[in-house]
């Protein structure tokens, strides 16, 4: 079970943890920034969507479609802190988005709700005037208009705090927002220039939902009381833990072919029975699921067992038979004969299971986020950006890559960008700011930093690590000191390091340097007092095994080793995130890094540990976004100190950042032109790589099971699903014999 950070946006208060768990594949960015190496785009492979497509008129018409969802959504309204995957999957049916990702992940103008959107004017203002599809209608059948967007405005700007909105981002920078010649028209000024002014009003709600703090708060949690959609909503069922769906028939678009889309809460750790059983139609799955839908697949082909008199055995009763056949003696062959009955029903539940997942196929695309390597630069060791950057250079994010990606048939490439993935427009890889693996590096860091080797068995009181004297003193005191003193040294030196560099490193950084240049000048963080302690390895904790290279031992410093804590996930479908942790642990083991592992429940993985601080290094993904110099922001901004000491993150849970990049990410915030945002976030980009605070490792895996009568749906990657598209294959009509069968 992977992690996904939290929904992106700029946040007035922190959002809930959802951390989107999806089964067993690990929750969704080189950059030419700096001249960090040129473009290297075409070195990437891009994998497309695996979508069953088939156009409207070879789609039957009516049906009903089930689709999993990982638990029913607490609200309606994308725009609450406790908004997740599953509000944005049924709103994405039942609500506008004038701007749907097409299958590059690229905006693309919806002409459903809109006949044209464009800046008019960009002095004194930005103007950007909606026009408005004139059959656009709400539910209850009032026009789409400027009400409705004067109404959202006021909601998510920020200036009223009776509001509970998670997000601001965009809406505040809004002047004012008027009717335009028309009706069907709607004229949105900006008091300040806004780049992704595509990102607005999408999903886009009635004004009985935004006109009021009440309305917007609790009104639209379990139901909305006008949808402007394909399908409209019928009901949340809490007891059998579905939202259903039905067909809007005040839509204007092209008509939904299915009569009900059904969302149903299925955990993933079930999903292989729910398929099996027939009880869901779609699903994202885990890769176990996937390799047994596989196997029933073969299975089926290699044909099934005959039925029918005189047909063979099945295999419980051919189990029967043997035993009926060999019992000597009555309560032997009692004993055994309930032994083969367990083995029989065993056999029998797993040859249903395989015919009921027989009916599916398994669709393969990337998802549009990425699973990174999280370092804690709050305190402790990894507050030195050169210990950061030594755990990064003593990755081989290609290996890890590989574990993941190429067991699954898909291609096996590391990520090189924090703020796009392989398919996106904007995606170049910046890793090169940082530098590839290299453990002769990682170890000069490391020792630049004062970890050494000698330094695990130097003391300040002049004794040696193991003498007579220390082993007097109980272990676990000895481990609990060992650990305090071992960050207060490191704290000691991250000061000293970020003194010495001073702001020529600074400048040096900011010329737009590339390569190892780069490297050595972005300075650390500007660190601010407050917020929680580092986390290291509880007492008596056992460290994994040491490679060839570790043989000599740990590094450390006054006689305490150079130890991290690792903090993963212990669910059982959090299997391969852990595979990844482990090999992570291997490979900081050969330069003498001791990584704990602490393994904690799924539910408290994000909230108490990640979001909390409470981790030295973690691993979770970030959702890819159209929008980063919007989305991206708060998850690399500079923490700031709150008023009681501690720091305000944000979602940037690696405390790790700058105030250059946040100037970057405004500058590209700011920025009308397209390829000149690019250039600013692929520089912010070049700078967060040698910051070190974030370690992109790959994109996603994309798994999901539909059935084989299902079209236009499956494996969307980086795109959205079209609805009143999706539905089953249509049989063919009977029509003439070909013309080489009338012979």
């Amino acid at each position: 079970m992977s992690h996904v950070g939290v929904p992106r946006g700029t946040a007035r208060k922190r959002r809930r943890l959802p951390a989107l768990l999806t089964a067993g594949v690990l929750t969704l960015p080189v950059l030419a920034g700096c001249g960090s190496g040129g473009d290297r785009t075409a070195a990437v492979a891009v994998v497309p969507q695996d979508v069953a497509r088939a156009a409207r008129a070879q789609v039957a018409d009516g049906g009903r479609v089930t689709w999993a969802i990982d638990a029913l959504p607490s609200t309606l309204n994308a725009f609450q802190a406790d908004a997740d995957s599953a509000t944005t999957r049924i709103t994405g049916a039942l609500l506008p988005t004038l701007f749907p990702l097409d299958a590059r992940g690229r905006p693309r103008l919806n002409p459903d709700y809109l006949e044209s959107a464009k800046v008019t004017e960009t002095e004194p203002r930005q103007v950007v005037v909606y026009r408005l599809n004139q059959q656009a209608v709400w539910s209850d059948g009032r026009e789409i208009g400027a009400p409705d967007f004067v109404a959202q405005w006021r909601a998510l700007s920020g200036k009223d705090s009776a509001y509970w909105t998670a997000r601001n981002a965009g809406y505040e920078r809004i002047e004012k927002i008027e009717r335009g010649a028309d009706d069907l028209e709607v004229k949105v000024t900006f008091a300040k220039p806004y780049a992704d002014w595509r990102s607005l009003f999408s999903p886009l709600y009635p004004k009985q939902v935004t006109g009021s703090p009440d309305a917007f708060n609790e009104g639209a949690r379990t139901t909305l009381k006008a949808t402007a959609g394909p399908f409209r909503l019928r009901e949340v069922d809490k007891k059998t833990g579905s939202v259903t769906l039905t067909r809007d028939p005040r839509w204007w678009g092209s008509r939904a072919k299915l009569d009900s889309l059904v969302f149903k809460a299925v955990e993933p750790k079930d999903r292989t029975e729910a398929l099996a059983e027939g009880t869901v139609d779609i699903a994202d799955i885990d890769s176990t699921t996937a390799h047994r839908i596989a196997q029933a697949a073969r299975e089926g082909a290699a044909g099934a067992p005959a039925q029918g008199p005189g047909a063979p055995l099945s295999p419980a009763q051919a189990l029967r038979s043997w035993a009926v056949a060999h019992g000597s003696d009555e309560e032997e062959a009692a004993e055994e004969q309930e032994v083969r009955d367990e083995r029989a029903e065993a056999a029998e539940a797993y040859a249903d299971e395989q015919s009921g997942l027989r009916a599916y196929v398994v669709r393969k695309s990337l998802e549009p986020a990425y699973t990174q390597l999280a370092l804690n630069g709050e305190s402790g060791p990894l507050a030195d950006d050169r210990v950061r950057r030594a755990v990064a250079r003593a990755l081989d994010r290609q290996e890890l890559a590989d574990t993941v990606l190429k067991p699954l048939g898909l291609p096996a490439q590391p990520l090189g960008s924090h703020l796009a993935v392989a398919g996106q427009p904007a995606y170049r890889d910046g890793s090169e700011a940082l530098g590839t693996q290299d453990t002769e590096k990682a170890q000069a860091l490391l020792a630049a930093a004062g970890w050494t080797r000698e330094g695990a068995l130097d003391r300040n009181d002049g004794t040696k690590a193991g003498s007579e004297g220390e082993k007097q003193k109980p272990e676990k005191d000895a481990e609990k000191d060992a650990e305090k003193d071992a960050e207060k040294d490191a704290e000691k030196d991250a000061e000293k390091s970020a003194e010495k560099k001073g702001s020529a490193g600074r400048d040096a950084a900011d010329d737009g340097k590339s390569g190892e240049a780069a490297r050595e000048a972005v300075p650390a963080q500007d660190r601010q007092p407050g917020g929680a302690a580092g986390a290291y390895a509880p007492a008596g904790t056992a460290a994994p095994a040491r490679g060839a290279d570790a043989a000599r031992g740990p590094l450390g410093k006054n006689g305490k080793p150079l130890s991290l804590r690792f903090v993963l996930p212990s669910g059982p479908g959090s299997a391969g995130l852990r595979s990844v942790g482990e090999k992570i642990a291997s490979m900081l083991d050969t330069i003498g890094i001791r990584t704990v592992i602490t393994k904690v429940s799924d539910d408290s993985y994000f909230r108490d540990h990640v979001a909390s601080g409470d981790y030295d290094m973690a691993l979770y993904s970030w959702p890819a976004t159209a929008y980063p110099a919007t989305d991206d922001r708060p998850i690399f901004a500079k923490p700031v100190p709150a008023s009681d000491g501690s720091l305000l993150v944000e979602q940037n849970y690696t405390r790790v950042g700058t105030d250059h990049i946040d100037q970057l990410f405004d500058r590209a915030a700011a920025e009308l032109d397209e390829k000149a945002a690019q250039d600013l976030m692929r520089q912010a980009d070049a700078r967060i790589w040698a910051a070190a605070g974030s370690i992109p490792l790959f994109q996603r895996p994309q798994l999901v099971a539909t059935g084989k009568a299902l079209v236009n749906v499956g494996a969307f990657g980086l795109g959205a699903p079209h609805y009143q598209d999706i539905g089953y294959k249509a049989p063919r009509a009977a029509g003439p014999p070909a013309d080489g069968a009338r012979k």
